[in-house]
C-alpha cells in the first residue's frame, strides 16, 4: 500500500470517529422510520438523543466541557428552528409532546452533531489556525447568523457575507494531523468542504424524515443545491464558537515565524511527524508499546527513527508551550526551519531556566528566613 493510500485511510478512519455522534443521530432517525414506537417518533428521538449523549459522555468520548458546548449548539439550533419553522422554510409534520411552535425539542440535536462533529475533529485531528483573525472571523459569523434570520423581514445579504467571509479568512491556514504527519489547508476551503457534507447529510436526513421542505411534501426530492452553499456560511458559526473555546484553552493560534499573506495552497503537506501526547507519555511513564502507538519510537527492536528523536520528550519539555512544541518538530524538517529552532529553543529552554533560577533563589531564601529565625 502507498503512503498516499495508508494516509487516506487514516484520514477517514479519523473523520468516522469525529462524526460517531451524527452516525448516532442518523441510526436513530433510521431506525424509528421503520420500528413501531410506544411514543410520538419526536419524543423517542428525544430520548434516543439524550441517551445518545449520557453514553458518550461515560465511555469518555466527549470530555464534560465538550458535552456543554454542544448544549449551547442545541439552545442556538432551536431558536433558529423556532424563527425558520414559522416562516415555513420547512416543518416537521409529525406530532409530539415535546414540540413547541411547531419545533420539536429533538431537533435542536441536529445541530448539537454538527458542534459535536468540530470539536471531536479539533482534538482527533489536533487542530492549530495560522493567521486567524478572532474578531473580523466572529463578526462576520455573527453577521451570518443575523441575515439566516433576518432575511424574512429585510433583504438576504449571503452573497456580500460569503464575500466578506472570504476576506475575513484569506491567508488564514488549518495545520491538521494525519497519522504522525502535519497537514494544512485554507480555512476557508475546509468550511466549503463541510458545507458540501452537510448538504449531502441533509438529503439523507430529509429522506428519512427528520424533517421537510416545502417542495419534499408530495413525495421526497433533492435538497436544491443552493442549500450547499447556506451550509457553508452556516457552518462558520460553529467553527466560531468552537474556536473561541479552543482560544480559551490555548488551542488554538500557531504562529508562523513570518508573516502569512494572501492563499495558501489547497492541500500541502509538511514534512515531520507531531504528537501532542509525547509529553503526557513521559509524564505518565508510558511503556514503549505506547509510546510506539504514539508515534514517538519505531517498530518494536528497532532504533529509533530521526522523527521519534525529534518527538521525543527532552529536558525542559514540560516548560515549552504546545506552540514551541509544534514549532520544533514541524520547522526542523522545513527549509530554514534549523534557525527557528535555534530562536524558539534558545528563548523556550532561556525562560525556562530562569524560572528555575527563580524557584530555587526562593526556596533558598525561605530557608535562610527560617535559620535566621530559628538564631533569634
Amino acid at each position: 500500500m502507498t503512503f498516499s493510500a495508508a494516509q487516506l485511510i487514516r484520514f477517514a478512519c479519523a473523520e468516522a470517529r469525529s462524526c460517531r455522534f451524527a452516525v448516532a443521530m442518523f441510526a436513530g432517525l433510521a431506525a424509528s422510520s421503520v420500528l413501531p414506537l410506544p411514543i410520538p417518533r419526536y419524543d423517542a428521538l428525544l430520548v434516543y438523543a439524550v441517551a445518545v449523549t449520557v453514553i458518550f459522555r461515560a465511555l469518555r468520548w466527549e470530555s464534560t466541557q465538550e458535552t456543554v458546548v454542544i448544549a449551547g449548539f442545541h439552545l442556538i439550533g432551536l431558536a433558529f428552528e423556532l424563527i425558520k419553522v414559522r416562516f415555513g422554510s420547512w416543518s416537521y409534520p409529525g406530532d409530539a409532546f415535546t414540540k413547541f411552535g411547531g419545533v420539536p425539542l429533538y431537533s435542536g440535536f441536529l445541530y448539537a452533531a454538527v458542534g459535536s462533529y468540530i470539536c471531536a475533529a479539533w482534538r482527533i485531528f489536533a487542530l492549530r489556525l495560522v493567521a486567524y483573525r478572532t474578531r473580523p472571523v466572529t463578526l462576520v459569523a455573527l453577521a451570518i447568523y443575523a441575515n439566516f434570520v433576518t432575511q424574512h423581514w429585510w433583504i438576504d445579504l449571503r452573497i456580500p457575507l460569503a464575500l466578506a467571509l472570504v476576506l475575513a479568512t484569506w491567508g488564514t491556514v488549518v495545520h491538521f494531523t494525519v497519522g504522525e504527519h502535519r497537514y494544512q489547508m485554507p480555512l476557508a476551503q475546509s468550511l466549503v468542504l463541510i458545507g458540501f457534507f452537510l448538504w449531502v447529510a441533509e438529503n439523507i436526513a430529509t429522506y428519512l424524515g427528520a424533517w421537510q421542505y416545502p417542495h419534499q411534501r408530495g413525495a421526497w426530492q433533492l435538497v436544491h443545491p443552493a442549500k450547499f452553499g447556506a451550509w457553508a456560511l452556516l457552518v462558520s458559526v460553529t467553527f466560531v464558537m468552537v474556536a473561541c473555546w479552543q482560544g480559551r484553552r490555548g488551542r488554538l493560534h500557531l504562529r508562523p515565524p513570518g508573516r502569512t499573506r494572501g492563499w495558501a495552497l489547497p492541500l500541502r503537506r509538511l514534512d515531520g511527524p507531531f504528537s501532542f501526547d509525547r509529553r503526557a507519555d513521559a509524564a505518565t511513564g508510558a511503556s514503549p508499546a505506547r509510546a510506539r502507538a504514539n508515534g514517538h519510537m519505531g517498530p518494536a527492536g528497532s532504533r529509533p527513527s530521526a522523527e521519534a528523536l525529534d518527538a521525543a520528550p527532552r529536558p525542559g519539555d514540560e516548560e515549552l508551550s504546545d506552540q514551541a512544541l509544534l514549532w520544533r518538530s514541524v520547522a526542523g524538517r522545513a527549509p530554514g526551519g534549523h534557525h527557528l529552532l535555534q530562536r524558539v529553543g534558545f528563548r523556550a529552554h532561556l525562560g525556562a531556566g530562569v524560572a528555575r533560577l527563580c524557584r530555587l533563589g526562593g526556596r533558598r531564601g525561605e530557608r535562610h528566613s527560617r535559620e535566621g529565625g530559628d538564631r533569634g
